[in-house]
């Protein structure tokens, strides 16, 4: 009996449930050939697409490509204590070092291993003898290549590198040079760069040679203008309507202040002066010559040009305050002025804040001492100043200065009563802040003033300082007291300073003491300070 082939052999059992055979199996068989297959192609598909990530297998996406990796820099290690200086005294440089750590694949460190900075040294002492000349002796009756003869050598600074020792031999006109100079040596007589290494390096402000370290305006190095505040304004006073030819305070310029500049292009003058009250650039109605002046711990370069452009430049810092000033001749154009002021010391600045003493015209018959005689080409004397050294006056400044009439040749002054006495003369004596002997060398009448141009002889007593040559004022045109020039007098005068502290002049009022100088008002004069009260007496 045959069994139907579609009957399963075992009963209960359906075909999905039959067990396969592996090796009989089509599909059990044909999985690990295929398997075998992707394998295949994972291992052979980087070395089909060159250049490409294996990663991508090939499926369409955009290759990357390989970054060969960059090696970086070494490191530095911490300087090196800094080394003797190459001098004693003097100028002279000392140097540190430092050492790059690195693996083979890093390159170099960057910057310097070495490094200088200028010594703080001493000033040689007198007779010294200077470092390159040092050097140059040290060859002196030695031979050198081509010649057998002795010479003595001297420093040559004529030779195109500064920093090889060149030395001119004595009696002879050449030099010779001897290598290069020694760290720390000078680059010229007149500079403060030092020679290293053969090269001319300039100091930054952290004192390190060849740093491009600087100061800001505040006087910081390498700071950024944070601790000091900049100071700019234009100074625009109107002329005065009365005509008045005299100074007129610009500001006060407060000690501390650094990188100063004013400038004026007008006919007016710019005047400088110290803390002291005391003029020291066209002060006195005298017009000093352009140049430098040492002024406040500082140096003020003055310039002036033919085309009226006026200026002070001082890179400061300054040590005491300064007052600007304008001399009236024409219009005020517009002043301007500027500087840096530290913050803890900047204070708003007002023009007129501070007391003047304010002089007036000065013309003299004669040169005083040590002035120049010529007037400087760069400028055209104004009308009332005069250029110190000139003592000629102009029709123009004539006319300017002295009225058509004076009211006592108008007939309206009283009679002048002069004291008399030795009561009075020790009265005015005692109650005056100066006596003193001069000679009267010019007179003018200023509005309804007078003023006495005197070279002052001698001081018997006087509470302010007193210059040689001074400006006495009196408050009226009628000659009272009367004052002839060219001779001497002893002169009792007051201080007079006005309510806005612009004006400190030499007065002389109506009924103060003005007598003709002799042996015996002198010999009488000398005794007269012993009868002041105590608190009188200076």
């Amino acid at each position: 009996m045959q069994v139907p082939l579609a009957t399963p052999l075992h009963g209960g059992l359906g075909r999905r449930g039959a067990k396969r055979h592996p090796r009989h199996d089509p599909v059990a068989s044909g999985a690990p050939r295929a398997r075998m297959v992707l394998l295949f192609v994972w291992l052979t598909l980087p070395c089909a697409v060159q250049g490409t990530d294996s990663r991508t297998l090939g499926l369409g996406l955009s290759p990357r490509p390989r970054l060969k990796r960059q090696p970086g820099h070494g490191t530095w290690t911490h300087w090196g204590a800094w080394s003797t200086c190459s001098s004693t005294c003097g100028d002279g440089a000392s140097f540190r070092t430092r050492r790059c750590i690195r693996f083979p694949e890093e390159e170099m460190c960057k910057g310097k291993p070495r490094q200088y900075r200028v010594c703080e040294l001493d000033d040689c002492p007198p007779g010294s003898t200077p470092f390159r000349a040092m050097q140059c002796s040290l060859y002196n009756g030695k031979p050198i290549s081509g010649s057998q003869t002795p010479y003595q050598w001297v420093p040559f600074h004529g030779a195109p590198n500064l920093c090889d020792l060149n030395c001119l031999a004595v009696g002879h006109n050449f030099y010779y040079t001897f290598g290069r100079v020694l760290d720390g040596t000078r680059c010229s007589p007149d500079s403060r760069d030092l020679c290293i290494s053969g090269q001319c390096l300039r100091a930054g402000c952290d004192g390190i040679l060849g740093s491009d370290a600087q100061t800001d305006a505040c006087g910081v190095c390498s700071g950024k203008n944070e601790s000091c505040v900049f100071v700019h304004q234009v100074f625009r006073a109107a002329f005065p309507t009365s005509g008045f030819f005299g100074y007129k305070n610009v500001t006060r310029i407060p000690a501390g202040a650094r990188h100063i500049k004013v400038t004026d292009r007008s006919r007016n003058y710019l005047a400088l002066m110290n803390a002291n009250q005391r003029y020291v650039i066209n002060g006195d109605w005298a017009i000093d010559w352009p140049g430098e002046y040492e002024v406040a711990g500082t140096k003020v370069r003055y310039a002036r040009t033919a085309d009226v452009h006026e200026s002070f430049e001082a890179p400061g810092p300054t040590q005491e305050d300064l007052s600007v000033m304008v001399l009236f001749q024409e219009h005020n154009s517009g002043i301007e002025y500027q500087f840096w002021l530290p913050r803890e010391q900047f204070r708003h600045v007002q023009s007129d804040a501070s007391p003047l003493r304010q002089q007036q015209t000065r013309e003299v018959d004669g040169n005083p001492e040590g002035e120049p005689r010529h007037i400087p080409p760069a400028t055209t004397p104004p009308p009332v100043p005069k250029v110190r050294g000139a003592a000629k006056k102009t029709s123009q400044e004539a006319r300017m200065t002295t009225p058509a009439r004076t009211p006592n040749q108008l007939g309206r002054c009283r009679r002048c009563e002069t004291p008399k006495g030795k009561s009075q003369r020790i009265q005015h004596y005692c109650h005056s802040d100066f006596v003193f002997r001069a000679q009267i060398l010019a007179k003018h009448y200023i509005g309804l003033e007078t003023r006495y141009d005197v070279q002052v002889k001698h001081t018997y007593r006087n509470r302010f300082v007193l210059g040689r040559r001074e400006f006495v004022w009196v408050s009226n045109t009628c000659d009272c007291p009367l004052l002839a020039e060219r001779r001497e007098y002893v002169l009792m005068a007051r201080q007079h300073v006005n309510y806005e502290h612009t004006l400190n002049r030499i007065l002389l009022q109506r009924n103060s003491y003005a007598r003709p100088w002799s042996p015996r008002e002198d010999l009488q004069l000398r005794d007269a300070g012993k009868h002041c009260l105590p608190n009188r007496v200076l």
